[in-house]
């Protein structure tokens, strides 16, 4: 070509231009945030939640947590941090794998790749410092790792995180975390005032220093992933048109027992209940409540229902181990017929077990767990949202019947964050004004109805009520007898409650159509998960549907009715049962999960159970696959 056919440019104009990114329009993404513990990935991935939530996009995170409490740096086993599922519409589980992973060293990251939670093509966002470490032990492991992750087949982008906040702050493990929220911000579209904002709440017990610190890492962060980052995401949002809340199903509890009237809380310290009594340590002093930590969970037990006994409904919060301590004591509020609410935020056992991990292993102890028979209310909530409400409902059945309910939350609901209606408030959520009245000449403490085997409820300092409170065997006058008939009266009378309770439950509804190839049951946290597995079925044609019971005992009525319009029922749950398929298991040994359980005791059905303990919440896809082998097995003899 002739050179005098091509025009020489001016010398600004032959200086490279960054190319405008092109935003990804997605329906949803499920992001992690991993670090060692001490380095605020959970704040970052709370934050980055409740960003999205506030725009308007559906949201639901879960938290990553080490079982250790300071489990070593650069470890495999110490990952932590938070999972967040973003989605267009409304999220109500964790999702399945990862899409996009941040991680602040190569080792935490391994551990949650040896753990299978990242997608084959998941886009990796690593910490870069490790390549450079003085100790070429760590510089060698960083690279082998980062060879090998991009080797499998992974994304992987180094980001100078250290670098880039060491010019903000001198210690970047007090900022790292803001800085990758401004990636985050950055990369999903989000905006960056509302980022400035969530960092002013979480921060607002800080000094202002602090806030603008976090602020200034935040918008550090964000442009550094404007200027180097050629790839940017957008998840469409609906605001909702009716205010919005952002919080987890322990603080969701605490907000419960503000508003259902309860003004006693006892507890004990553990792992995953008592971030629900912190919420209600710095809140509940402000409506008159008292939060009393006692020395051990049984003195715990023991307060609350002395402060029932009192006239003021009370509540315990514990986990697995803690119930275990209180089941003597939830013995006498059962046999003294005093109303008391239990809270146990379920977790990995036995024993000390997994104390950070998601299990429904509790489930039976919770109804049968106690030494002779002590029928308790049991219920179970399946959303954030639910947690809040689950409060209120067992307060005033608490009261109204005279009993113990336990309401079985689990390490799945106590930490994730789910946007939900604000509540509002209702005067009918609270206990009525203590009844002082003189109590009728003749009455007796408990005066049975023979058809509901409830009794008026006499509280201390009720003219003509004084009589002695026993948890030994006791007659309508609360005499110690044991007289055989005697006997029988009491147990027959805490027995009709259930029953009473049970006629005004409504049947479940289900999810799909009411005949079919197969019916799945769940309880508990499972819910969002296993709906979204069996839509996704339905959408394919698959008869499949289903139906999740958030009252436990007494079971609700229409259940049986509803297993027989399908060729096949089987339950869904996080706790134990053998594979059929193990070479020892057979139908003479095999243990079958707790729902399931319960469910053939009473109805007399051949229910078939599919469970997974493995400290995860269980994926929709996992439930997606066990499914399609259920259907596989309908028809066959």
């Amino acid at each position: 070509m002739d050179k005098a056919a091509t025009p020489r440019l001016p010398k600004a104009a032959t200086r490279e231009t960054k190319p405008r990114k092109t935003v990804r329009r997605l329906s949803e993404h499920v992001i992690e945030i991993i670090s060692d513990s001490g380095e605020g990935a959970q704040r970052c991935g709370q934050s980055l939640g409740a960003i999205a939530a506030r725009m308007g996009n559906g949201v639901w995170t879960v938290e990553i947590i080490p079982a250790e409490i300071r489990p070593p740096a650069r470890s495999v086993a110490g990952a932590s941090g938070n999972r967040i599922r973003i989605g267009a519409g409304r999220v109500t589980n964790g999702g399945n794998e990862s899409d996009l992973v941040v991680a602040f060293n190569e080792q935490v990251l391994l551990g949650r790749v040896q753990a299978r939670e990242l997608k084959p093509d998941c886009r990796i966002l690593l910490e870069s410092m490790w390549r450079e470490d003085r100790d070429p032990r760590v510089a060698a492991s960083y690279k082998e790792t980062y060879d090998r992750l991009v080797a499998a087949g992974y994304r992987v982008t180094e980001i100078p995180m250290e670098r880039e906040c060491h010019k903000l702050v001198s210690d970047s493990r007090r900022g790292k975390n803001m800085f990758a929220l401004g990636l985050l911000c950055s990369l999903y579209s989000l905006d960056l005032g509302l980022a400035r904002d969530q960092i002013a709440i979480t921060f607002g017990k800080k000094a202002e220093s602090v806030i603008r610190t976090n602020v200034l890492l935040l918008e550090a962060g964000y442009a550094w992933a404007e200027e180097n980052l050629d790839f940017k995401f957008e998840i469409p949002a609906t605001r909702s048109d009716r205010p919005q809340i952002v919080v987890n199903g322990n603080t969701a509890l605490a907000l419960g027992t503000i508003a259902s009237g309860i003004e006693i809380c006892a507890m004990y310290p553990i792992t995953p209940a008592t971030s629900a009594s912190h919420y209600l340590s710095e809140a509940f002093a402000r409506v008159g409540g008292v939060v009393h930590q006692a020395e051990d969970e049984i003195a715990a037990c023991a307060f609350a229902i002395g402060a029932s006994y009192a006239g003021k409904c009370a509540l315990t919060i514990t986990s697995g181990p803690g119930y275990s301590l209180k089941q003597e004591a939830i013995g006498l509020a059962v046999m003294a017929e005093i109303p008391l609410v239990v809270v146990n935020v379920q977790r990995g056992g036995p024993s000390t077990g997994q104390p950070t991990k998601v299990e429904q292993g509790d489930l039976l102890t919770t109804i049968f767990g106690s030494h002779g028979d002590a029928p308790k209310v049991v219920i179970a909530p399946s959303t954030i949202e639910e947690c809040f409400y689950a409060v209120i409902t067992a307060r005033k059945i608490a009261e109204t019947f005279n009993m113990v309910v336990v309401i079985l939350s689990d390490a799945n609901l106590s930490s994730s964050q789910q946007p939900f209606p604000r509540p509002v408030f209702q005067e009918s959520w609270l206990a009525p004004p203590l009844d002082q009245s003189p109590v009728p000449e003749g009455a007796k403490p408990y005066e049975w109805d023979p058809e509901t085997g409830l009794a008026e409820r006499l509280i201390p300092g009720r003219p003509g009520g004084m009589h002695t409170v026993t948890g030994l065997a006791h007659d309508t006058a609360s005499h110690v007898a044991y007289d055989p008939d005697i006997n029988h009266q009491g147990l027959r009378a805490r027995s009709l409650k259930l029953a009473s309770l049970q006629r005004t439950l409504k049947p479940p509804p289900l999810f799909g159509d009411p005949t079919g190839d197969l019916l799945v049951i769940g309880w508990g946290s499972t819910r969002g998960a296993i709906e979204e597995a069996v839509a996704a079925m339905r959408e394919n044609g698959y008869r499949v549907s289903s139906m999740h019971l958030t009252f436990l005992q007494p079971m609700p009525p229409g259940i049986k009715e509803a297993m027989a319009g399908f060729k096949k029922v089987v339950t869904i749950e996080g706790n134990w049962s053998d594979d059929p398929n193990d070479a020892m298991i057979d139908e003479s040994n095999r243990r079958l999960s707790a729902l399931a359980m319960l469910l053939r005791a009473r109805y007399l059905v051949d229910i078939e159970c599919w469970t997974e303990v493995k400290g995860q919440p269980i994926k929709p896809n996992t439930i997606r696959r066990v499914l399609m082998e259920k259907l596989q097995e309908v028809g066959k003899p």
